[in-house]
């Protein structure tokens, strides 16, 4: 089996002698350039700490690599802060990034003719954009995950990021003294890596793991631990292997993986942004996965770990007790998984787990047995009705309540929404309206994490509901309703809701609504006018340009 059935082309073919001039240049020999060449593609910066130190990690992928008897060479992609964009002008960049992730990754591996691929993402959109390239590149690859960061702590009180957001909350209810609110801030994020709860970043890796696509313990090996260097040696290994049996990202990509890795985060609680960004990866590895799968999947799954947002525990706490393999074995002796998907260590799931040692229920309450459920079934609900035809994503870990009726309070932004949370205009019973804020409308579908914390903050977390056609954090957590499908500046129902107006929310029945008659609705859209493009120029307008619905997973790459 030839490993360089790509690179040979720059390195074996006489008529192309500056590319190898080039290949010399950086210091390969001739017998290097006879050995096949891996990209190792980190999306490493100094300014965000889930990715602070993934050019470290991935300089030791580097010296791995090469010890493998393979040419290991780096490069750079972007990443974008979710944590520090979320609530400014710059969260409309986030979703964005995916797409630039992918589009650069498969651009580098394209021109550079790399026989194989490891990435090591960090934030958010790291993981999904990374995984896009993979399944549309189709050459042997894994993700190293550069792991979650350490719980924060201050008097007494366990940190994270989403204790940050929720500290403004009780800043702006008075809640909290000037000293209590700069050491949370000053102490919520206590080095490098990815936000620590089961947000959207260790969700996704938690997804990708499940999938195959990463090795065992990824997703919960923190950042800056032993066990994440040794799994950057084990990838090295792993790369080789994938290499020598030509196995490819659209081999393990499957259906059944998809399923896999949507019963994991069905399971974990996780974010919201999964049926995005597994919508997303699915497409570019020619699968077809919709909204209706993680219903389908939703209904049979109980949700089972008591992680944050919604619960007590944080990412750290899970590796302690097994991580996410020793979830799969429970998952799996009890029907959940299919067990016989293949890997990127070219065993099966099934094989992967039969030396996992067992959850020990007695000894932990972080996972749940099944007959002790935090939900009897998962907590990603697709929502449908006049407010949202072509569907829309909610999350209801069961703390919610399954039933919501109340007039709206309309904003026009999550701006305009911070205003009206300080001035008084959001009460008890309310479903807070925010929109224009979808793919199009924003452009680029920004996260109300800033408007969700605040309203926890001053106490109206049990007591209002929030539906919107932008997205929320996988730090977000009460009665939300996101990915509201059409979108407003698409002309959605969501355009035309007032003040007032009734809103009613059923999970149980599926459905959202707006309680105003047919022609009420009639008259309000024919006064209404598809507002100006929120943007003039740049990677903005072309997204808008291009981008699908929430529905389709948000990509810019289809027909």
């Amino acid at each position: 089996m030839e490993l360089n059935k790509y690179s040979k082309t720059l390195t074996q073919d006489p008529t192309l002698p500056a590319a190898q001039a080039m290949l010399y240049g950086i210091g390969l020999t001739e017998e290097d350039l006879k050995k096949a060449q891996v990209g190792i593609v980190s999306t490493g910066y100094d300014g965000n700490t889930c990715n602070m130190h993934l050019n470290k990690l991935a300089e030791e992928v580097k010296t791995a690599v090469w010890s493998r008897d393979l040419v290991g060479l780096i490069f750079h992609t972007i990443g974008v802060s979710d944590g520090m964009s979320n609530g400014t002008e710059g969260m409309r960049y986030s979703l964005v990034s995916r797409e630039v992730i992918a589009d650069s990754i498969e651009t580098v591996c394209g021109a550079q003719y790399y026989d194989g691929l490891i990435a090591v993402p960090g934030c958010d959109k790291n993981m999904p954009g990374a995984l896009m390239a993979m399944a549309r590149l189709n050459r042997p690859s894994i993700m190293v995950y550069g792991g979650t960061i350490a719980g924060g702590h201050w008097k007494g009180q366990q940190l994270n990021i989403i204790s940050a957001f929720e500290a403004l909350g009780q800043k702006m209810a008075g809640t909290i003294t000037p000293e209590d609110f700069k050491g949370i801030i000053q102490n919520s994020c206590p080095g490098a890596g990815a936000c620590g709860g089961m947000y959207t970043a260790n969700t996704m890796a938690s997804a990708i793991e499940a999938m195959g696509m990463s090795l065992p313990f990824s997703a919960s090996n923190p950042a800056l631990s032993k066990e994440k260097s040794a799994e950057c040696i084990e990838a090295a290994k792993a790369i080789r292997l994938l290499l020598e049996r030509d196995l490819k990202p659209r081999d393990i990509m499957t259906k059944k993986a998809f399923e896999n890795a949507i019963t994991v985060v069905m399971v974990l609680g996780g974010s919201t942004n999964a049926v995005l960004h597994l919508i997303a990866m699915a497409k570019c590895a020619g699968v077809s996965i919709t909204q209706e799968d993680f219903q389908r999947i939703s209904d049979k799954t109980p949700l089972i770990a008591d992680l944050k947002p919604s619960g007590k525990y944080l990412m750290e706490d899970l590796h302690k007790i097994g991580g996410v393999p020793a979830v799969m074995k429970y998952l799996l002796k009890n029907g959940y998984l299919h067990g016989d998907c293949i890997t990127v260590t070219g065993k099966t799931v099934k094989e992967n787990l039969e030396s996992i040692p067992d959850l020990d229920f007695t000894k932990q309450d972080i996972i749940l047995p099944f007959e002790k459920a935090i939900k009897a079934t998962g907590h990603l609900q697709i929502l449908y009705g006049n407010l949202a035809a072509k569907g829309s994503v909610a999350k209801i870990t069961g703390k919610e309540g399954d039933r919501f009726k109340g007039p709206a309070r309309v904003f026009n932004g999550e701006f305009a929404l911070v205003d009206g949370i300080q001035s008084g205009k959001v009460k008890p019973g309310d479903v807070v309206v925010i929109r224009y804020v979808g793919p199009k409308g924003a452009p680029g579908m920004p996260e109300m994490l800033k408007p969700t914390s605040a309203i926890m903050g001053v106490g109206l977390g049990k007591s209002v509901a929030l539906i919107t056609d932008g997205r929320f954090s996988g730090g977000s957590h009460g009665l939300l309703i996101g990915h509201i499908t059409p979108e407003a500046y698409e002309g959605g129902v969501i355009a035309l809701v007032e003040d007032n107006d009734l809103i009613e929310i059923d999970v149980q029945g599926h459905t959202i609504n707006l309680l105003v008659d047919d022609a009420t609705l009639s008259k309000r859209r024919a006064a209404w006018k598809t507002p100006p493009l929120n943007a003039k120029n740049g990677i903005l307008w072309k997204y808008a340009k291009h981008v699908k619905t929430a529905a389709d997973g948000c990509v810019t790459d289809e027909d």
